[in-house]
């Protein structure tokens, strides 16, 4: 339900252990006037206490992931997916890398640390780095990779340098997972700079380490400085070098830059510095939790992930009590906690109050605890669908039974009949002898002669805007420039002006949208800017929801240049650009039911222009060209057979397909606009191996700044595929054009059997 009311903007900046207790709380109860954004780097977090288990191969890595995307569209938050730079306390603003920075009235960081010594030589080139966490997991299989490589009947030196708790941890499951899989020896050696290993820790724990490590044939050893790493070996300090094939960097806990120019008070070694409230010093509208953060009054914590996970619920609560103005409570780092440190073979050593156990039960116990922890905040199940943790919580706000989400970009168009229709009601207006493309055109712009003499130059124009398909503004204007462009692009024309026209909600605040509107524009001039399109202007006004389009224009000496949809030529085959799914995935999205590195890879495509699909369409004698979009890619290119007599064939097997999309529709996800675009069957041929084709509903996605589909001779086709994928373009050949039979389709969808 909307209101009037002014919302106070909350930024959450990263997706760690504390986050992803706030994202969770606000899904289950949202705070009052409050509207929360998620800055993330990479859409995957990853639960820090679940790796070593990973390395030992008992738990795969998708186990290990809180998707972050899905359990923020559960609690209403918009999601930026972009690094962090820094932070502007005092103008309250959050820096964001290569776009500019969002405004807070509450900000909280969470983004976790790097490890110390990765500028020694080598480090970098040689070393298998622990943090950050997401990347260290994602290299794992190449690491490991790497050691079934090494040379039989030689044995792997593998070193883990750095013996804290992780370190430790390292050390055991890595070396059962190596002596598991490898014929050859194994030699593992834990190095660490300091007088013991587990600083800290119990000396019961440490002495029953120090004995598995014995039993294990681990070598520990303390007071080891390592200056150096070369491909084969470390120099450690004192001249002495020790062989090693594989290297785990597990050191000590070290401040990332974000922080570095913020004139935000810091400790020593550069962790943001914060209260017993977790409020950053001096200022009150500020959280820092984790790793990224240093307590004023208890500077010794260690950065561990326990912290982490104890500091969520307080962060919560003081959070809400911000919004409120009521009191917030004081977090105290406890001073003992559970320990259990995985030994990698089923067994776990455990600590608590002085005293130390171990056994397959503590492995057990390790393994409810952290399985029950990942429960809460994993939304998506392994098939896709929603964990009965959040099935339980019902639909999303704004969605009911029976009453869908309505989709926003292009997948809000109006329906192609009822267009059609329309315009064939529509008296003709007077004839006009300028006009090169007009109403009678069914093509992607319009064109008209200006000045004199038979040669004269033509302006080609178009107009297009969509409702907001995403809360990002930045992103929304990114995605509507390149949409507005592409109809320009599809006719090989470059556009050279634009206007813009923008709607913000009725219902916020000034300063919202005057917010929403910088970032749109800018947003939109990154991609105008870079193609040579000046922005003259444009119209704003209030609307019940957000809209962004824009009017561009180019110049061609002769429409003679121009690519038509009337133009495909039995003999061409039909080069289609990007992947489909653009429709079901920002569906699916709405729905929080859209893993996160699907709607990364969705929105990299949408942000790509078509000026160089369009450069390589002309270079290599296209003769007809349209944009994927709304309509969907049966819907354009139906029009493009029809306007030009001829019969596309098509072969469903070569459809390209965004990430998660035919995952989606297999599970019957569709766009709001998907059985209008379906309509387009009655007027196709489907032969029998593609009517239950998985493929079969791509051609009826509506798509959001998709991509070019045009016709080139068969001689061209291999150079034309091989251009546009060395400029780094998805380019695929999707089917032939042939002539027309007297009874023939525009479109024949055939599958690889049929052809």
């Amino acid at each position: 339900m909307r209101t009037t009311r002014e919302l106070r903007e909350i930024v959450l900046v990263g997706g760690g252990h504390s986050h992803v207790q706030v994202l969770r709380s606000f899904a289950m109860e949202p705070p009052p006037y409050a509207h929360l954004t998620l800055v993330l780097d990479v859409p995957l977090a990853i639960y820090s206490g679940m790796v070593p288990g990973l390395v030992a191969g008992r738990y795969t890595a998708q186990e290990l992931e809180i998707d972050c995307v899905p359990l923020a569209r559960r609690a209403g938050a918009r999601v930026i997916l972009s690094p962090a730079t820094g932070v502007d306390a005092r103008n309250r603003r959050v820096l964001l890398k290569d776009r500019p920075p969002i405004s807070y009235d509450i900000a909280s960081f969470d983004t976790g640390s790097t490890v110390g010594g990765l500028n020694l030589p080598g480090v970098r080139e040689h070393a298998l780095p622990t943090r950050p966490i997401g990347l260290f997991v994602r290299r794992m299989d190449a690491f490991l990779e790497k050691a079934r490589r090494h040379p039989s009947g030689k044995a792997l030196r593998a070193v883990v340098v750095g013996a804290g708790a992780g370190g430790v941890e390292l050390a055991f499951t890595l070396e059962r997972r190596l002596r598991t899989e490898l014929a050859a020896g194994v030699e593992v050696r834990l190095l660490e700079a300091g007088e013991r290993i587990l600083p800290g820790a119990a000396p019961s724990l440490v002495r029953r380490i120090e004995t598995q490590a014995e039993k294990r044939s681990i070598g520990v050893e303390c007071g080891r400085k390592v200056v150096s790493v070369s491909a084969d070996h470390l120099a450690l300090e004192g001249g002495v070098e020790l062989p090693c094939d594989l290297l785990v960097w597990v050191t000590g806990a070290v401040s990332t830059s974000l922080f570095a120019d913020s004139g935000l008070a810091t400790d020593p070694r550069g962790f943001v510095l914060t209260r017993k409230t977790l409020q950053v010093r001096d200022y009150d509208d500020l959280f820092a939790v984790g790793d990224c953060a240093s307590q004023i009054d208890y500077p010794r914590t260690p950065k561990a992930g326990v912290y982490a996970v104890r500091q969520g619920p307080y962060l919560t609560d003081n959070l809400r009590a911000s919004l409120a103005g009521d009191r917030l409570r004081e977090y105290r780092p406890q001073s003992d906690f559970l320990t259990l440190l995985n030994l990698g073979d089923g067994r776990a050593v455990g600590s608590k109050w002085g005293l130390t156990f171990e056994g397959r039960w503590v492995m057990g116990l390790k393994d409810r605890i952290d399985r029950r922890f990942m429960r809460r905040f994993q939304v998506l199940g392994p098939d896709g669908h929603p964990s009965a943790e959040f099935e339980a919580m019902g639909t999303m706000d704004g969605e009911t039974e029976g009453m869908p989400m309505l989709c926003g970009g292009c997948a809000a168009k109006l329906g192609q009949s009822v267009l059609d229709r329309a315009l064939e009601r529509l008296e003709p207006g007077p004839k006009d002898e300028t006009v090169r493309l007009g109403l009678e055109h069914a093509d992607d712009a319009a064109a008209y002669a200006v000045g004199a003499g038979d040669h004269r130059p033509v302006v080609v124009s178009s107009i297009d805007a969509f409702r907001a398909f995403t809360d990002d503004p930045y992103l929304l204007g990114r995605v509507a420039a390149v949409n507005a462009v592409s109809d320009l692009q599809a006719k090989g024309v470059r556009p050279r002006y634009a206007q813009a026209l923008v709607a913000l909600p009725q219902d916020r605040a000034d300063e919202t949208n005057e917010e929403s509107l910088v970032q749109i524009l800018a947003g939109a001039r990154t991609v105008l800017d870079l193609l040579g399109v000046t922005l003259l202007g444009g119209h704003t006004l209030t609307a019940a929801d957000a809209l962004v389009g824009f009017h561009v224009e180019g110049i061609v000496a002769s429409e003679t240049e121009l690519l038509g949809i009337d133009r495909l030529e039995p003999g061409q085959e039909l080069i289609l650009t990007k992947a489909l799914g653009t429709g079901v995935l920002f569906h699916a999205d709405m729905k929080g039911m859209a893993r996160g590195s699907w709607i990364g890879e969705a929105l990299e495509s949408m942000q790509r222009h078509n000026g160089v699909a369009a450069e390589a369409a002309v270079a290599h004698h296209a003769t007809a060209a349209t944009d994927v979009t709304g309509f969907g890619l049966a819907g354009h290119l139906a029009e493009m057979s029809r306007a030009s007599g001829v019969t596309a064939i098509v072969d469903i097997d070569t459809l390209p397909a965004l990430g998660g999309a035919l995952e989606l529709m297999a599970r019957d996800e569709r766009s709001t606009s998907h059985e209008q675009n379906a309509k387009a069957k009655k007027g196709m041929r489907i032969a029998d191996g593609a009517g239950s084709h998985p493929k079969l509903p791509l051609l009826f996605d509506p798509q959001t700044a998709g991509g070019l589909l045009f016709g080139v001779p068969t001689a061209e086709r291999d150079a034309c595929l091989t251009a546009l994928r060395k400029a780094g373009e998805t380019a695929t050949c999707i089917g032939q054009v042939v002539k027309r039979p007297a009874d023939g389709a525009p479109i024949e969808v055939r599958a690889a059997s049929t052809l």
